[in-house]
């Protein structure tokens, strides 16, 4: 589970200190869209003075900065934009809590993007600044999760090139949360396969993939939570940023979160539910084994207690009463003729009883 290492400040370290973060991308990369509902610019800029000239154009203006490896494009574009210290170090501090703060002219979002990669779950922080006149992203890694809500500004599909910045900061808040689904689904079809590998071979390795998938629900649940109340403290801000015809999709934004956390809450009870089944499983199999070997024991006692009374040495001429079926001239035959007959009605009565 890769992603959910935190990092914080050291300890006593002062407020606003910048500090870059381990693991991002080894190059930062700066993205840029400036778009009205006519004209749309999309470019990579290789200096924060690229992005300066657009600063204050008519339209909306994204910056998307991947990779945060280097302050000093971070730095840059802060002391550019008037962005403050404090949302500047979290950006940094990568274990942040998917949150929102409101500035007095910009609002700062932290939210967690979840995806599988390699077989491993990954939880990226993404942050997102936002005023009347930009959109500043800024992603740890440099994968691109935001490809579908460019291709929207590209094609110039519903409302996003009408609206203004605060609707961009909500496709993308709406795209980072609904990454969730796909997410749910994959471990929807994980539950399913592992309660069909119960039913037919439990094992050590199907009881480590019910602790792997339980632990990942946890963790899961730990960045998906927060970001209800993100879509709710986006929908409530006073901030004036936020515009009233804007709210009515953060609403629909904060429904999609209640979804998602209905969905992963069953997830998380039949993860719970692997196992009592695993359990289960595991303990039907060992009655069926002790069930095998008892009707198996219960054949042979009778047996053995016949062949203990004739393989004792008495003799028979010290005695008539010592054991004078040994000098039966078929008593050997006599003997076995016994022990079939005693050990056949024995399973025909286990067979009729269902016992075996």
């Amino acid at each position: 589970m890769k992603g959910f290492r935190k990092r914080f400040s050291q300890p006593g370290s002062s407020p606003g200190q910048l500090v870059a973060a381990r693991g991002g991308a080894r190059e930062s990369r700066i993205r840029l869209m400036h778009y009205t509902s006519e004209h749309l610019e999309e470019r990579d800029v290789g200096s924060v003075e690229d992005v300066l000239a657009f600063v204050g154009s008519p339209g909306v203006l994204w910056i998307d900065l991947s990779g945060i490896s280097d302050v000093a494009p971070l730095e840059s574009l802060g002391g550019a934009l008037d962005l403050h210290s404090l949302a500047l170090e979290d950006v940094l501090n990568t274990g942040q809590r998917p949150k929102v703060d409101d500035y007095e002219d910009h609002a700062f979002v932290v939210l967690k993007q979840l995806r599988f990669r390699h077989g491993h779950l990954e939880a990226e922080q993404v942050s997102l600044f936002f005023s009347e006149s930009f959109v500043l992203t800024v992603q740890e890694s440099s994968l691109d999760d935001w490809e579908p809500v460019r291709q929207r500004i590209r094609a110039g599909r519903g409302r996003i090139r009408q609206g203004g910045t605060d609707y961009l900061a909500y496709a993308l808040v709406d795209s980072v949360i609904d990454s969730s689904f796909p997410l749910l689904e994959e471990y929807g079809d994980r539950i399913e396969e592992l309660q069909r590998i119960l039913l037919e071979q439990p094992d050590q390795a199907v009881l480590e993939s019910i602790h792997q998938i339980n632990r990942e629900l946890i963790l899961v649940r730990r960045a998906a939570w927060p970001h209800r109340e993100v879509a709710s403290a986006l929908e409530r801000s006073e901030s004036g940023l936020v515009k009233r015809e804007t709210r009515v999709y953060l609403r629909d934004c904060y429904d999609h979160t209640v979804q998602i956390l209905d969905i992963l809450e069953s997830y998380r009870d039949l993860g719970r539910g692997l196992m009592d089944l695993y359990l289960s499983t595991v303990s039907n199999r060992m009655n069926e084994v002790m069930k095998v070997l008892t009707v198996m024991a219960s054949i042979f006692i009778p047996l053995t207690f016949l062949a203990g009374i004739y393989g004792m040495n008495f003799d028979p001429d010290a005695s008539p009463m010592n054991m004078p079926e040994l000098r039966w001239a078929w008593g050997y035959p006599v003997f076995w003729l016994a022990i079939l007959m005693l050990g056949g009605g024995m399973i025909v009565f286990f067979r009729r009883k269902n016992w075996w």
